[in-house]
């Protein structure tokens, strides 16, 4: 397969696959959303969402949660991993959007990103799915099957994400996202394939005869 090919076969399939893309972090506002993401850092959703309950009852705006001490956050968040940092993080950049922002989410990639704890992925989904402008946030898995799919030789989740945004429609970004997220967790695990089992995999590469060796994101 030529890579407009693979591309193309792709689409559909994830788009056959996965016709609709919840959100998989439960939240109720842009606030809550932005904190779970912090959160799922080095940590599965799904664990994320056991946590966030106990402490979005305690505070799931900004104002809020300004007058929730550190330690109580991170007495929550501890199961996440990284709590110590994550913590200090939620508390620092709720006092900056009270101070900065009238206590709400800026609409601004650039602003996100000032935010502790806040990087560039973190900032691309809370843009994608709080704001529904198109990104395409990369993580290490979305690199992975990004490079098991030939669509990207980059080195870091930087260059593989330039490569994505190449190659597929801007219309079709925030969808894929998740759909390439939720893919990989169904048939295309770091363990479960090596770019020889699943469904895209042997249809883009029927005679590929080695495991694929990931390069570090």
């Amino acid at each position: 397969m030529l890579k407009q090919e693979r591309v193309a076969y792709i689409l559909e399939t994830l788009a056959r696959h996965y016709p609709t893309q919840p959100i998989p972090l439960d939240h109720s506002n842009n606030y809550t959303l932005l904190v779970a993401v912090l959160l799922s850092a080095q940590c599965t959703d799904a664990r994320v969402n056991t946590v966030t309950p106990a402490l979005f009852a305690l505070a799931n705006n900004a104002g809020a949660m300004c007058h929730v001490p550190v330690e109580t956050i991170l007495g929550i968040i501890r199961p996440c991993g990284l709590s110590p940092r994550k913590s200090r993080a939620i508390a620092g950049l709720s006092q900056i959007l009270v101070a900065d922002y009238d206590g709400e989410v800026p609409e601004d990639m650039e602003a996100l990103e000032t935010l502790p704890g806040v990087g560039h992925k973190t900032a691309s989904v809370v843009m994608s799915q709080g704001f529904g402008h198109p990104t395409f946030p990369v993580d290490t898995h979305i690199h992975r099957l990004a490079q098991r799919w030939g669509l990207t030789s980059g080195k870091n989740v930087v260059q593989t994400e330039k490569d994505l945004k190449r190659l597929f429609p801007k219309e079709e970004w925030n969808a894929l996202h998740l759909q390439i997220i939720y893919y990989g967790r169904e048939f295309c695990s770091a363990r479960g394939c090596d770019g020889r089992v699943c469904e895209i995999c042997t249809t883009c590469y029927p005679h590929r005869k080695k495991a694929l060796v990931t390069k570090k994101a």
